[in-house]
């Protein structure tokens, strides 16, 4: 049995316990926040199903289905009810081909999956890590509110330094947070293989989503939702998701839930407010669906450098990484590491959890 320290409660970190714990081990995660989840982010109001982060995850995913049936939720997945996706042009909006929004919006997917769609769960993408962190009971010491300051080696293991300076000891540890901590957390320890992961190119996302009388939208909502090749038309509109007309369970039937996608630049994320972010999400609405009154319920939510980017600089700082960390006891999850999306970030993590046991 060892003692192993999981960094991390997002779906990876959450998928790394439970392997390990279900193998005997004793393991506690640290978590930042005030919940599970990192970025599969959900709430519920009002009737309304929100989003704050992933929408779905891949419709042919081998991984996901099996992780939910694990957590007792496997049949609260739901299908997408739309496929049909437009773009705006010239104040219209024109049917695209089958995958060719994904493609023009540059998912980091394969090919073999553009056009394939989505699946979900009816209370939103939160309900698999919420649910799983349920499984773990008392096996898994969830410490939420938990920050980790450094990782270290040491001479019988590794040494996490918490928020408090508290030191402890354990026999390994998993990294399941982002590439940005990750240099944080081992730079003391490592210097430039971790240090240099900071560079990495990483993208922002904000989201507005907006909460209509059905009546006030004119448009059918047929579909999947649109894409704004020059965002600079719409104000900065990049995509919108016809959210309830997508997904099942996302608001009442008298009602419309759309999400609109931003790429904010630094300054705006951090200077505009919440209110102001949604006056531009409804101006962009009004201007391609003729919104005739103003949403009733507004959701923002912000991601700074949360997107990390594939290229091969990234790559290859995360297997220099690895490298240095080979025989530290120490292992990298999730998706900021082995390929975005939900399917990896737990492939990564089975993976992950795989090592240890082949290391003990």
């Amino acid at each position: 049995m060892q003692r192993i320290a999981i960094i991390g409660g997002g779906i990876a970190g959450l998928t790394v316990a439970r392997r390990r714990a279900v193998a005997g081990d004793q393991v506690v995660l640290f978590e930042a926040a005030d919940r599970v989840g990192g970025q599969l982010s959900s709430e519920r109001r009002n009737g309304l199903v929100v989003e704050h982060g992933a929408e779905g995850f891949l419709a042919r995913s081998e991984v996901v289905p099996p992780l939910a049936a694990e957590a007792g939720i496997a049949d609260d997945i739901v299908e997408q009810l739309e496929h049909t996706s437009f773009r705006y042009h010239d104040a219209r909006l024109l049917e695209l081909a089958p995958g060719e929004a994904a493609r023009l919006l540059g998912f980091q997917v394969s090919s073999d999956e553009l056009g394939r769609g989505i699946r979900s769960f009816r209370l939103g993408m939160a309900e698999l890590p919420e649910r799983l962190a349920k499984t773990l009971g008392d096996r898994v010491d969830i410490r939420l509110n938990s920050p980790v300051q450094s990782v270290a080696p040491s001479q019988h293991g590794v040494t996490l330094t918490g928020h408090d300076a508290q030191r402890h000891s354990f026999d390994s540890v998993v990294i399941a947070t982002t590439a940005r901590s990750v240099a944080a957390l081992l730079g003391e320890a490592l210097g430039s293989p971790a240090q240099a992961l900071q560079d990495s190119v990483r993208l922002s996302s904000l989201t507005v989503s907006l909460a209509f009388r059905r009546e006030s939208i004119p448009h059918p909502l047929a579909g999947t939702g649109f894409i704004v090749p020059e965002p600079e038309q719409l104000g900065g509109v990049r995509a919108v998701t016809f959210t309830s007309s997508k997904l099942p369970h996302r608001a009442p039937t008298d009602q419309a839930l759309v999400r609109v996608f931003f790429r904010p630049s630094e300054r705006d994320l951090r200077e505009l407010s919440d209110s102001a972010w949604a006056e531009r999400a409804e101006r962009g609405l009004t201007q391609a669906l003729g919104v005739s009154a103003r949403h009733e319920q507004a959701f923002v939510s912000r991601w700074p450098d949360a997107l990390p980017v594939f290229d091969d600089l990234h790559r290859a700082r995360v297997s220099a990484l690895e490298s240095a960390l080979d025989g530290q006891r120490t292992w990298l999850a999730g998706a900021a590491f082995h390929g975005a999306g939900i399917d990896a970030a737990i492939r990564s993590a089975e993976q992950t959890a795989e090592r240890i046991a082949s290391r003990s």
